[in-house]
This record gives C-alpha cells, sequence and structure tokens, in this order.
C-alpha cells in the first residue's frame, strides 16, 4: 500500500515529525460554491494525501467582499460539503487568507489547493503565508469546470441552444462507448479535455471524463448478500441541496443506494427549455461524490423496467414529491414497481430544486455577470504575473 506521507510528509511540512499512529490531518478551504464535481475531485486528491480532510468554508460576507455574492448560503453550502465522501469534518468561517493560525487551531499538518491561483480583493495569493512555511500543497485542479463556469452556462441559456449541433452530438453513442470502456479498460489514464469538443446542452466545451476518474470516484462495493436494495432516478442536475437531502432519506431506506441518470435528451424531454445544465457525464461523477450513493446507472431507463429491477434485485424505487412526468404523455415510469408494490415517495423536506437555482441566477443576472467579469479579469492579472515572476526568476 502507498504510504500517505510519500506525498504529504508532515515533517516537511510543518517542521517536526508525528508519530505514525497519529492522523495526518489535511486542511482544505474556500467558498465551495453551487458544489460539483471540481470540488470534490480537489478534497479526493488531498484525502490522498493524508488520512483526515477538514474543509474550512468562507462566510457569506467574506465571500461578498472579495468575490461577489456567492449563489448558495453559507448554510447549503456547509451541507453540500459534508456530505461529499472524502470529507471528515467542515468548519465555517474560514479566514480569506489562509493562515498558520487556522492550521494549527484545527490540528492540521498542512493546507492543500488546487493549481489555479486565488487572490483576495487587493489582489493578494489567498495561500502566501503557509506557502512561505512550507505547509502547503498542490493537486491538480478539474479541467472545464467552475461555480463561474456553470453560473456563465445559466446566464447565456438560450431556447435555441439545445437545436445547436444536435445531429453531430450522439449522447447514447457516448453512453454505450463509455460503458464498454468501464468494462474493458479500467486502467486509462487521468481525465483529459478536448478544447474542440463543444456541447449543444450547454454550448460549452466540455471534457470527457476517463474510466479511470469514474473508478476513482466510486466506491467500487458491491451490495453484500441481503442487503436491501433502493433505486432512485433522476436528472440530479446541478446537483445540490435538495438532491442530498432527498438521497440521504432513499439511503435510510435500505442498506445499498443505486442512483439512475438519465441521459441529456430524455431530461430535455421531460424538463424542456435548456436543460440539463450539465451533461450525463458532469452529473455522474456529481452524484458519485455523495457519501450516501453506492453506485450509478449511466444512462438509466425513464421507465423502471422489470429486466432493471431483476437485474440490480431491486427492492425498493423511490421518487421525490416534485411531479413525474408520463413517458410519451402517456404511461407512467414507476407503473413496474408500483404494481409490485415497492414504489415508495419521499418528502426531502427540501424545497429546493434546479429551476430554483437557475432563478437566483437569472434574477440578480446583472451582479452574476460582474462578479464573473471581474474574477476573469483577476484571474488574467495573476497569470500575467506569474509569468513575469517566472520569466525574473529564470533570468536570474
Amino acid at each position: 500500500m502507498e504510504d500517505k506521507r510519500a506525498n504529504g510528509d508532515t515533517s516537511a511540512c510543518n517542521g517536526h515529525s508525528k508519530a505514525k499512529d497519529v492522523d495526518v490531518r489535511v486542511w482544505c478551504d474556500g467558498c465551495y460554491d453551487m458544489v460539483h464535481f471540481g470540488h470534490a475531485n480537489s478534497l479526493r486528491q488531498a484525502k490522498a494525501l493524508g488520512d483526515k480532510v477538514i474543509v474550512g468554508i468562507h462566510t457569506d460576507e467574506e465571500i461578498t467582499k472579495h468575490k461577489g455574492p456567492p449563489v448558495f448560503t453559507e448554510e447549503e453550502r456547509v451541507k453540500m460539503v459534508k456530505g461529499i465522501k472524502w470529507v471528515d469534518e467542515v468548519v465555517l468561517g474560514a479566514p480569506y487568507v489562509t493562515t498558520l493560525e487556522v492550521l494549527d487551531q484545527n490540528n492540521c499538518d498542512f493546507c492543500v489547493h488546487g493549481d489555479d491561483i486565488t487572490m483576495t480583493a487587493e489582489g493578494v495569493d489567498t495561500y502566501h503565508l503557509v506557502k512561505s512555511a512550507n505547509r502547503y500543497k498542490e493537486v491538480k485542479r478539474t479541467a472545464g469546470v467552475s461555480t463561474t463556469d456553470l453560473v456563465g452556462r445559466m446566464l447565456l441559456l438560450t431556447r435555441n441552444h439545445f437545436r445547436q449541433g444536435s445531429a453531430e452530438y450522439d449522447i447514447e453513442k457516448e453512453v454505450t462507448i463509455l460503458k464498454r470502456q468501464i468494462k474493458s479498460h479500467p486502467g486509462s489514464s487521468n481525465m483529459g479535455q478536448d478544447s474542440a469538443a463543444k456541447s449543444p446542452w450547454t454550448g460549452c466545451s466540455q471534457f470527457l471524463p476517463t474510466t479511470q476518474k469514474i473508478i476513482q470516484f466510486s466506491d467500487g462495493k458491491s451490495p453484500n448478500p441481503g442487503d436491501k436494495i433502493v433505486y432512485v432516478a433522476g436528472a440530479f442536475d446541478l446537483f445540490h441541496v435538495g438532491h442530498l437531502d432527498f438521497l440521504e432519506k432513499a439511503s435510510k431506506l435500505g442498506d445499498y443506494l443505486i442512483v439512475g441518470l438519465h441521459t441529456d435528451p430524455v431530461v430535455n424531454s421531460y424538463k424542456g427549455s435548456n436543460y440539463p445544465i450539465m451533461n450525463l457525464h458532469e452529473r455522474v461523477l456529481s452524484v458519485l461524490a455523495c457519501k450516501f450513493v453506492n453506485e450509478v446507472v449511466i444512462g438509466a431507463p425513464y421507465c423502471v423496467t422489470e429486466e432493471l429491477l431483476e437485474h440490480f434485485k431491486i427492492d425498493v424505487v423511490c421518487h421525490g414529491r416534485t411531479p413525474i412526468a408520463l413517458e410519451n404523455g402517456k404511461i407512467d415510469p414507476y407503473a413496474v414497481p408500483k404494481t409490485r408494490a415497492i414504489f415508495e415517495l419521499i418528502d426531502s423536506g427540501n424545497e429546493m430544486t434546479t429551476e430554483r437555482i437557475v432563478e437566483r441566477i437569472i434574477s440578480h443576472r446583472l451582479e452574476y455577470e460582474r462578479r464573473n467579469q471581474a474574477k476573469e479579469k483577476k484571474e488574467i492579472e495573476a497569470f500575467e504575473a506569474l509569468q513575469r515572476q517566472k520569466q525574473t526568476q529564470k533570468a536570474g
């Protein structure tokens, strides 16, 4: 087994050795607004560098000061981060500039962040203190997704978006290829991004995750003999606190939770307009990162069939209180589990929906556009400053 300290040696990070039977505690912090699989992937990599991951979350006030208003409240952001399978503890009120004091207060050995540059409103590197003290480590940022990107997708939505290039984009074919790859090539390389790939569903360049990335997100465990298996299905677009609360309640109805994810065309057929915001591949990783989920069916049929129930040996099928659209306007997609008397409705107790998130964005459209433009400008300035620094070092 790989020694976690090979990449996260605490003696090198904080100046003292640590007994091997003591957990290596890793600190991560950030806004975690509109938590997505990019956040989850960063936390997964952080977990590989230690034993416990402690996540510090900035308050709404701090975020507004440095970046503009967050989409989600601090209470919603805390709940979402707690729902990620690689997180052990969550601390609200983390300072925007990470200090040695906050690491020590939370008994953390070092801080981990992605390899993108983050700065305060004044243009200060938010990790300069821990970097100077050699208590900072970087992991690879997940290309192709960010909160700014997701907000931008919603701001750019137009009704014609789904019709653009639809003849070129065969999601059913992609699902078939993806399933075949998972079965045949479990050891493929890291996630990549084809800069030329353009999804008609969002109008943004999208990466195609490798089978290895899906394996990294999956817990890889099959149900034990005698386990009660629960099945739910849906879009799970822009994975949010409403989804999280629903999945937590569904998981309590059995021992093993399987989530069926519908393809992009199917989601669009019953959601209409510009949905889904995230493509199938992105939604797969978002759901797999949830600690209540054991398995995901990629491209699940809209109607829950006898074959599906038998194949996965499903004992309970659940749905939330949201309306159930009939297939072709006639067929109840849950007719079979209802006939078997294994269908249950769940009240998550949470009113959040993907549509409400979009409403939040649209209602504050100008404010969010200004935020995104300011963030892009700051990132360009930070990149240029880094390039100048590298050139100076090379010249010296």
